[in-house]
């Protein structure tokens, strides 16, 4: 997604990840992918592990998208990152669309411990879905709130999505089926942080986000609901390797401290405080973290 999330599948990296017995250091490693939301929380991550138990945590960010990460994960590279449920079901897990919440995290919960012995810590708080976002100036002018009142239009409309939104279950196949929408020619591919670049230069005039990206209220766009509740529930969820909370039960306090602690506006300012101000990570989440009192 946000959502989220870049899948990009590295037959190589990953073969380099899980081929060579992993180091084992003495101090947790904290993963994430390679967008500004997964950097944020996975520092957020690393500092609560560090406040909670003076361990010294490793970072090893921007790991392409959640194929690198889960690799890693399992071959024991990083002990932790942040997924999303609906893409922890879908894209790793490779199981049907489920649009309950709870449904979709105990199924995801009980896979990962059968498969792959990794405990799905709480939730953090937030859910960060795709969003079909268009330029607010259109929604105004063809009253547009809804994805089936937007369909009539988009076959004038060009469509920017990141890579992996493209080809994903839970990406535009179904979501094109599900609200018959055809597009001006094929869509425009690109990394997830030009989406909003080329929206607002009329390049595209319709992308696939995600909920939490802060140029949504920066640019003020205008995300059509997905009234039909085509896409599964996202909820941000901390991935852990077992082995990881033997050897360091600390981390699950850090877990327990985060859980329920996040909220969409929470997330969404700081992705802007980075993105738009172009402020360091580590610095916007110290700043959360004290106001939310961790």
């Amino acid at each position: 997604m946000n959502r989220r999330t870049v899948f990009v599948v590295l037959p190589a990296a990953a073969i380099t990840i899980a081929g060579c017995g992993p180091p084992r250091p003495d101090h947790p490693v904290i993963g994430a992918k390679n967008f500004t939301e997964q950097v944020v929380l996975g520092e957020l991550l690393a500092q609560e592990i560090e406040a909670k138990s003076h361990l010294k945590v490793e970072r090893r960010f921007y790991l392409a998208g959640s194929y690198i990460c889960q690799q890693a994960l399992v071959a024991g590279r990083i002990d932790a990152y942040v997924e999303y449920t609906g893409t922890a079901l879908t894209a790793i897990l490779k199981q049907p669309l489920d649009r309950n919440p709870q449904s979709v995290l105990d199924t995801v919960r009980r896979l990962y411990d059968d498969r792959y012995h990794v405990t799905v810590a709480a939730p953090l708080g937030f859910e960060n879905t795709f969003a079909m976002v268009i330029r607010g100036d259109d929604a105004r002018r063809l009253h547009l709130i809804t994805l089936s009142q937007a369909a009539q239009y988009t076959p004038q409309w060009k469509l920017g999505v990141g890579y992996e939104f493209e080809q994903r279950p839970d990406g535009l196949p179904g979501l094109s089926k599900a609200y018959g929408l055809k597009f001006d020619g094929p869509p425009r591919t690109m990394d997830l942080g030009l989406l909003y670049r080329a929206l607002n230069a009329h390049q595209v005039d319709m992308i696939a986000g995600n909920s939490t990206d802060g140029p949504i209220q920066a640019f003020g766009l205008t995300v059509l609901e997905d009234d039909k509740h085509y896409f599964p529930p996202y909820q941000a969820v901390p991935l852990v390797r077992y082995d990881a909370l033997r050897r360091w039960p600390q981390i699950r306090t850090a877990l327990d401290a985060l859980a329920g602690k996040i909220t969409a506006d929470d997330m969404r300012a700081m992705n802007e405080a980075v993105d738009g101000q172009h402020r360091d990570p580590a610095e916007v989440v110290r700043e959360f973290r004290a106001r939310a009192g961790l």
